[in-house]
């Protein structure tokens, strides 16, 4: 009775829809998200493509299969969709020692292609990809139209593989080699393999999604070219190709999903989303001081140098600010500690000095730093920021004559004013760590507390450390020993499990002194407990030219493993590690940062290292990252090779005040040995960043 009920409350709302006048319908909420994650109908995808920056988790259920998926719309034409699938119809493995009773996971990469652009005439067109390599359990390519006609948008088209198992369709690469007429089944998790890609059987698919007038609620009607059989899960009736789906918006950011497919099951699932690019903090912040000028005379006032001192700290964000004077120019220095849009803290600044600027004055520099490595010097015209401030006549506008520079050091100056700086800092934050999709358990995390401490001995020379506290973990589960597989490579990382059984540790404890080159030359040398896992000495250098779209960078590094039965102690693995690395950001897509390394890794394999990331308008960055080396997949195992998504997400977000804080959030499908680089405290390039005013 259930599906005829459906059936006719489909009928009975697109019969509504040839009745209605098309300007009584409500603009839809956008593309929904099929059941694999990723816009689409239920089983099928569609051709459209979600506001660039949207992202959507998802949750989907029936009695074979829960999808948990991730979709991000990561470029206007890019849509990419991560994804574990649990089979509850199967054990992970045969070895209850082993996994134990957890059903089998299975770990998805998606992505699609948008070739062409809807128009009056021509539907958009995409091309994608389900399932690329790895086990292959729903592995499928597939080309696909969407038209829209008033609040009706129809789908066609064409898949192989997964969604063209049905075989319906010739397929026609099989005139050019009879390899193409059957699909390869199986691969190893993890892998990349697209030797499978247009083999096997080829189906159509497509459907409707219809907007009804109620706009929290939308239809779906799908045919779809998969006929179940010889499923992963094993053999499912399929009573019928047509299926039936339905989508309520409950709110901005969640979407209920309820379905009936194959003719005989139902599909109830969740979506949550947002979109990196419209997030925006809602901050209390102090108003940006008004233009009231009230000039000094030739030499600084102390009693108004005071106050300017207070006002550059507090609301410009300059910390431990500065103030001389050398001639015509006065200069103002700081670290920017509030705003990430630094343009921000100097706008602010040059205010304040503007209010009660000497007499004999016609340059500003405001010079930024970070641990007391200058960054950045903004140069601004008096004249021409009087005349900006003030406001023009009309029709008289002319541009602020202002320019970013090379840090520049006055030298001696005539006069000098400062708030010093205090040498000791400390905090205190939560940590979590977790691997998702292992064999031992789907979701292993370890929760503590970090403590730290950070002295200046100088203004170079930074000694410091944290401890960690270990409040829970369930790396207790974390089988592995690394000897089946291996074959004799280092086991740099799958020790984990031996880490966190400590209650506390020393997470690290180390010197550092970092030190301005000259010429857009930065470096560092660092010795001590480097991290978790190694001790050791090394060091850098940063060459990083003034908002420039490209950098370089080396690092090498001498390193012993540390001992987990006694972290203060070392074991008898040690080994060199460092790498040449180049950042460019692509002139067409400035919000993106391509990240490339080679060199040594800590297991002594040799290889590279790609990490592409977007910066969203909100802050938010994406990225994604993967490292191929000399080990072979025999040795390294499942997984054949390192990978890995995050997202690094401003706190400033969450806060009601502005800050420049970062939390980074870490998938990493798989912990194991090949391809594993150290993980160096202070990297230059993100100490660097304000080099760059576009993004931070």
């Amino acid at each position: 009775m259930k599906k005829p009920l459906l059936l006719n409350l489909l009928a009975l709302s697109v019969a509504t829809a040839f009745h209605a006048q098309a300007d009584t319908f409500p603009d839809s909420v956008g593309p929904s998200q099929s059941d694999f994650g990723g816009a689409g109908l239920m089983q099928t995808p569609t051709a459209r493509m979600s506001p660039d920056g949207e992202f959507s988790l998802n949750y989907r259920n029936n009695d074979q299969y829960r999808f948990y998926s991730a979709s991000l719309q990561l470029l206007p034409w890019l849509e990419t969709t991560v994804r574990y699938t649990d089979v509850r119809t199967r054990q992970y493995s045969s070895n209850p020692g082993f996994s134990g009773s957890q059903s089998y996971k299975d770990k998805s990469f998606d992505f699609k292609l948008r070739l062409l652009n809807e128009s009056y005439w021509l539907p958009a067109v995409a091309f994608g990809t389900r399932d690329l390599g790895g086990t292959g359990l729903f592995d499928s390519e597939y080309l696909v139209a969407s038209k829209a006609w008033g609040p009706l948008d129809f789908t066609f088209g064409i898949g192989w593989g997964y969604l063209g198992n049905s075989g319906t369709l010739t397929n026609p690469f099989c005139s050019a080699s009879e390899s193409y007429c059957k699909r390869p089944s199986g691969g190893t998790a993890g892998a990349i393999n697209g030797s499978q890609m247009f083999h096997g059987p080829l189906a159509p698919f497509g459907g409707v999604e219809y907007q009804t007038p109620w706009q929290p609620l939308r239809l779906k009607l799908e045919y779809e070219g998969n006929d179940y059989r010889g499923d992963f899960a094993g053999k499912l009736k399929q009573t019928s190709k047509l299926n039936v789906g339905a989508v309520y918006h409950l709110n901005n950011w969640t979407e209920l999903n309820a379905s009936y497919e194959r003719g005989n099951t139902f599909m109830f699932g969740v979506t949550l989303h947002t979109n990196f690019d419209a997030i925006q903090p809602g901050h209390v912040d102090s108003p940006k001081p008004d233009y009231r000028p009230d000039p000094q005379d030739a030499m600084l006032e102390p009693s108004v140098v005071a106050s300017q001192l207070g006002d550059l700290k507090y609301n410009a964000g300059l910390n431990a600010p500065q103030i001389q004077t050398k001639g015509s120019t006065l200069y103002v220095s700081g670290e920017q500690v509030k705003y990430r849009d630094t343009r921000e803290g100097i706008d602010r600044a040059n205010r304040i000095i503007m209010n009660h600027l000497p007499a004999g004055i016609d340059t500003l520099d405001v010079t930024e730093s970070r641990a007391n490595m200058p960054q950045v010097t903004t140069r601004t015209d008096v004249a021409s920021l009087r005349q900006d401030l003030a406001g023009y006549p009309l029709g008289q506008d002319r541009p602020l004559r202002q320019q970013r520079i090379d840090p520049v050091d006055p030298g001696t100056t005539e006069q000098g004013y400062f708030i010093r700086k205090s040498r000791f800092s400390y905090y205190l934050s939560p940590v979590l760590n977790q691997s998702i999709g292992g064999p031992e358990s789907f979701y292993m995390y370890q929760l503590g507390v970090m403590g730290g401490a950070d002295y200046w001995l100088s203004d170079h020379l930074l000694v410091g450390g944290s401890v960690f506290a270990n409040l829970t973990n369930n790396y207790n589960k974390f089988n592995y020993d690394g000897l089946s597989a291996y074959h004799g490579l280092a086991r740099v990382r799958t020790h984990i499990r031996q880490y966190v059984e400590n209650k506390a540790y020393v997470n690290d404890l180390q010197a550092n002194y970092l030190g301005y080159l000259g010429n857009g030359f930065y470096g560092q040398l660092y010795g001590g407990y480097l991290e978790t896992m190694y001790g050791g000495v090394g060091g850098e250098v940063l060459y990083r030219p003034i908002d420039s779209n490209w950098a370089f960078g080396i690092d090498a590094n001498y390193v012993r493993q540390r001992d987990w039965d006694d972290m203060m102690r070392f074991t008898a693995y040690k080994a060199p590690t460092g790498h040449l690395t180049a950042y460019w950001r692509p002139w067409f897509m400035q919000d993106v940062l391509v990240k490339a390394s080679v060199g040594q890794y800590l297991a002594k394999d040799k290889g590279a290292t790609v990490d592409i990331s977007k910066r969203f308008d909100s802050g938010v960055v994406v990225g994604a990252y993967v490292t191929k080396t000399n080990v072979s997949a025999e040795e390294y195992g499942e997984g054949d090779f390192t990978k890995g998504f995050y997202i690094s997400v401003p706190l400033d977000l969450f806060t009601t005040t502005p800050n420049r804080g970062r939390a980074q959030i870490n998938w990493v499908p798989l912990t194991r040995d090949g391809g594993q680089m150290l993980a160096r405290k202070y990297p230059l390039y993100n100490l660097t960043s304000d080099r760059d005013d576009r993004f931070n």
